[in-house]
């Protein structure tokens, strides 16, 4: 259920991990039973920080783009994993098209797209790449760092199905996160599109999803007997900003400081001496673009132009009309005296490996989803699947069993979140 891998973390577990760890068969029963009734993400990735006093997501993506980023020896988990979900979705499909994100020239996202591939082919799947770029009107072969290639194809469609030339997929797997919105060409097609449009971030919210993550924290938290705090980042939403006109400025800072004094006074209960920090996101978009680390309202009232304009657009150029004001999670863990945090991989509802994101310039407060940063593999501890808590409650691999858990709250939110929003659900 969730791989034996090191952490950059040493010395003895904290008391969250050892609580996790001993409530293990109740956790598993819960995860079961809770699979059984939302259906999981076709894949997910999820960013952890770990403050030592408390270990949270801070951010879910339904789109990863970082399967290159993960040890080669996780490979055959991520096939394991990637069978599992394509039985669920057509036991008797073999044909699967994928689309990537509009890039040509970004090579470590290109990496991963091969990556993907490999992994749906090592499945059993025969898997072509079509490309929405409108300038991709032949196969297209794309010469990676790696010497691995790429073949772009122009997709076309035919009544309501995609198609290459000489290619008819029974599916759609999109490595695509549409903040720019979903093409026509995608909408209302009869083969399955993994993920669904509506998780697409034209569609999706941050607010949305952690409002799901808080109700699944809360959940968890009353079976193992813990303060859902210690899981959970507490956050507001500001529907009405313009950082360029300066418009929405007193419902932010007002925010600000709410969330503010909401942590001190966790902090106080808590004995944590650390200065409370609280992110500003925008409510939709990734590649960390628009966020902002804020200590106080002040920094939010006094922003300077370059400030405002760098929150003001996000990826594909989208406004910013809408943030989360969320909890700030500090990370304690550190790769050669660098900032890193954790990033957990999942195919379906299983935990497929991870990676540290890293970055030299950054500090324990701030967010290390920045130009800079850099990517270091987990490993297996070694060749045993689940966590061994009678053998050495100290093990790394134990306290990577707790990333393991938290990711997977946050990949069962983005599977609640994600019924809540389907535009073809049905009213209760």
């Amino acid at each position: 259920m969730v791989p034996h891998l090191t952490t950059a973390l040493t010395g003895p577990l904290l008391d969250l991990e050892k609580h996790i760890l001993g409530a293990m068969p109740e956790i598993e029963h819960w995860f079961r039973t809770q699979w059984r009734d939302h259906a999981a993400p076709f894949y997910t990735s999820v960013d952890l920080r770990n403050s030592g006093f408390k270990l949270a997501p801070v951010d879910t993506n339904l789109f990863p783009g970082g399967f290159n980023n993960l040890n080669p020896a996780f490979v055959p988990l991520c096939v394991q994993a990637a069978m599992a979900a394509v039985d669920k979705i057509c036991p008797d499909a073999e044909r699967f098209l994928l689309i990537p994100e509009n890039h040509t020239r970004n090579t470590f996202y290109l990496q991963n797209v091969a990556a993907l591939q490999y992994i749906l082919l090592q499945a059993g799947l025969k898997v072509r790449i079509g490309s929405l770029l409108p300038e991709i009107t032949a196969p297209t072969r794309l010469v990676l760092p790696d010497d691995r290639a790429l073949t772009l194809e122009p997709i076309r469609r035919v009544g309501n199905r995609l198609q290459l030339d000489g290619f008819d997929p029974c599916a759609v797997i999109l490595n695509n996160d549409l903040s720019a919105g979903v093409p026509d060409l995608l909408k209302e097609l009869e083969q399955t599109v993994l993920p669904p449009l509506h998780a697409g971030w034209s569609t999706r919210r941050k607010s949305l999803h952690f409002k799901a993550y808080a109700e699944v924290a809360q959940s968890f938290a009353q079976l193992i007997g813990i303060d859902p705090w210690l899981i959970n980042p507490n956050f507001y939403h500001c529907g009405r900003i313009d950082f360029q006109a300066r418009a929405g400025e007193e419902c932010l800072a007002n925010f600000v400081d709410r969330l503010l004094l909401d942590i001190r006074r966790k902090y106080d209960e808590y004995g944590i001496k650390e200065d409370p920090f609280v992110v500003v996101k925008a409510d939709q978009g990734t590649y960390g673009m628009g966020v902002m680390t804020v200590k106080s309202s002040a920094e939010v009232r006094n922003l300077n132009r370059k400030q405002r304009n760098k929150m003001a657009v996000v990826k594909e150029g989208q406004h910013v009309s809408e943030v989360i004001i969320q909890e700030g999670v500090y990370t304690f863990e550190n790769i050669n005296e660098a900032v890193a945090e954790p990033v957990i991989y999942m195919i379906d509802h299983f935990v497929v490996g991870g990676f540290y994101r890293v970055h030299t310039g950054r500090d324990k407060d701030e967010n290390l989803n920045a130009p800079g940063m850099h990517f270091v593999p987990l490993a297996f501890e070694n060749s045993c699947t689940l966590p061994n808590c009678a053998a050495n409650p100290d093990s790394a691999p134990n306290r990577f069993y707790t990333y393991g858990v938290v990711a997977r709250l946050a990949m069962l939110a983005a599977a609640v979140e994600l019924e809540q929003t389907d535009p073809h659900r049905s009213s209760p």
